[in-house]
């Protein structure tokens, strides 16, 4: 049997209280789950990093793993000679099981004595998917791809309408499997959204930026404006001035409930025909309008 030097794999002191021991796995279960890391060796740190925890954490096998002193890790060892009669391990020799497999023998209590196993809670799971808006708007239908202790699995599930950036989504009962009884564990899915060319989503509302030219913003206008539906018309007041909102009620991700803002832009023609010059001449001959009166003015030295 080789020996396993589980306070090494969690990289704790020997003496570490069970707040210390249950810090060092989170951390590392966080670090090298194969759902998080891309590492070639990150599923079997972590299984290494469960099997250390699932000894440690329980004070009987914690007892009994520190009966066995502290051989180097990997060096061949027995136990001590009372584990053949303390520890029944179904008619194996000590020599033809691992070390995770004789600890386990611990749940049998000393003496071969049945011990009734505490249920335990399934393991909490985090994953994340990134939807494009339309299908935050509608709601989608996405597959998880899932790895755990016991393997990989595909779990369908259906994300609302109006999901936004940065949400978190609880799925009861979806994480590990629980022990002896124990409830399920849960699945917290994050949920991003994609960048999309017209549109940036705050909370459940959408803004774009709108080009008006200056006399459909002093004239007022209707003009076609993009939704996640497809195009609509939308009324543009006569004296619109730059950076102004103008709304689409209930366009928003969450139908009826949020809209999308529409930010006026006023933009120029960068070449003029002789018709058009004549006619900006003309209004500025006429027109009484300037945009700077009402700044204010430096203070006379």
């Amino acid at each position: 049997m080789k020996y396993k030097d589980y306070y090494e794999t969690l990289g704790v002191p020997r003496d570490a209280d069970l707040d210390q021991i249950k810090k060092a796995y989170r951390k590392l279960a966080r670090t090298h789950h194969p759902d998080m890391s891309k590492a070639p060796d990150a599923e079997a740190r972590f299984k290494e990093a469960a099997e250390a925890y699932a000894t440690l954490k329980d004070p009987a096998k914690r007892a009994a793993y520190d009966e066995l002193g502290h051989p180097q890790p990997g060096a061949e060892f027995s136990p001590p000679p009372q584990w053949q009669q303390d520890f029944s391990t179904g008619g194996q020799s000590f020599e033809d099981i691992d070390l995770a497999d004789l600890l386990a023998a611990m749940g049998r209590g000393r003496g071969g004595g049945a011990r009734a196993a505490m249920p335990m809670k399934g393991r909490d799971m985090e994953t994340s998917i990134t939807l494009t808006l339309a299908d935050a708007r509608e709601g989608s239908t996405v597959k998880l791809n899932l790895r755990d202790e016991t393997g990989e699995r595909v779990l369908e599930i259906t994300v609302p309408p109006g999901a936004r950036q940065d949400q978190k989504l609880r799925l009861r009962g979806k994480g590990g499997k629980g022990q002896h009884g124990g409830p399920d564990g849960d699945i917290y899915l994050h949920i991003s959204l994609a960048p999309h060319p017209v549109f940036r989503p705050d909370g459940l509302d959408l803004y774009f930026d709108l080009a008006l030219t200056p006399s459909e913003a002093a004239l007022g206008a209707a003009v076609e404006v993009p939704t996640l539906e497809g195009p609509v018309l939308l009324t543009v007041p006569a004296g619109t001035r730059f950076g102004r909102k103008l709304r689409l009620r209930g366009r928003g991700l969450l139908a009826g409930k949020s809209d999308i803002y529409a930010i006026v832009h006023i933009d120029v023609p960068t070449t003029l025909t002789e018709a058009e010059r004549a006619l900006y001449l003309e209004l500025a001959r006429i027109s009484n309008f300037n945009p700077r009166a009402a700044a204010p003015k430096e203070n006379p030295t």
